[in-house]
C-alpha cells in the first residue's frame, strides 16, 4: 500500500515530471517563476487540488471504470470533481479564513484550472491501481511542479539580465531553459527507440 504511494509519488515527480515531459502547465508555472510566493503557493495549491480530485477519481473509476462509454465522459467527470472541489473550497476559505481569501482569491482559478491538473488525473488514473497509487501521483505531481518551479525561479532572475540579448530576454530565453532542462531530463531518464 505505502510502497505504492512512494513510487506512484517518486515516478511522478522524478521519471515523469509533468512540467518537463509533457509541458503540462508550463505556461502557468512561468508566469509563477518570477517570485518564489507564487511558486510556493501555486503549487501547494496544485497539491492539493490534485490530491482531493485524485482520491474522488479513484473511487470513480472504481465504480464506473467498468463501463462501456466511461472513457467519453471521463473528461467531463473530471472536470465537474475539479470544480466542485474547487467551489467547496473556496466557500469555505472565504468563510472561515478570510484574510488567507483575499490573498488567493486573484490566483485559485489559475492554480485549479489548468491543463496540469486534468492531465496530472488522466495520467494518474492510468498509471494507479489503488488509491494510494492514485494519491502518490496526485501528490507527487504537486511536489514535482514545485521543483520544476524552483528550477524556473532559480533560473529567471539569471537568465533575464543584460547579458541575454533583448529578442531572448523574458518568455523565449525562459522556454529555451525548460527544453534544455527536458532533454536533459529525458536523456538521464534513458528512454530508448524502437
Amino acid at each position: 500500500m505505502i510502497a505504492n504511494f512512494i513510487s506512484a509519488a517518486l515516478i511522478s515527480i522524478f521519471l515523469q515530471n509533468a512540467v518537463f515531459e509533457k509541458a503540462l502547465g508550463i505556461n502557468i508555472l512561468l508566469y509563477a517563476a518570477r517570485k518564489r510566493s507564487h511558486v510556493i503557493g501555486f503549487t501547494l495549491g496544485l497539491c492539493y487540488i490534485m490530491s482531493l480530485s485524485s482520491i474522488v477519481i479513484w473511487a470513480l473509476d472504481l465504480v464506473w471504470g467498468e463501463f462501456i462509454y466511461y472513457h467519453i465522459l471521463a473528461p467531463v467527470l473530471y472536470i465537474a470533481i475539479i470544480g466542485i472541489i474547487y467551489i467547496a473550497s473556496l466557500i469555505i476559505v472565504w468563510r472561515y479564513f478570510h484574510k488567507l481569501f483575499v490573498k488567493i482569491k486573484k490566483f485559485v482559478h489559475l492554480t485549479v484550472f489548468n491543463c496540469a491538473v486534468l492531465g496530472a488525473l488522466f495520467i494518474g488514473s492510468q498509471a494507479g491501481a489503488d488509491i494510494w497509487g492514485y494519491l502518490g501521483y496526485g501528490l507527487g505531481t504537486g511536489i514535482g511542479f514545485f521543483v520544476a518551479g524552483f528550477l524556473l525561479y532559480a533560473a529567471h532572475s539569471r537568465l533575464n539580465n543584460e547579458l541575454v540579448p533583448a529578442a531572448f530576454r523574458g518568455m523565449p530565453i525562459m522556454v529555451i531553459y525548460v527544453g534544455v532542462l527536458s532533454l536533459a531530463l529525458y536523456a538521464f531518464v534513458g528512454y530508448q527507440t524502437g
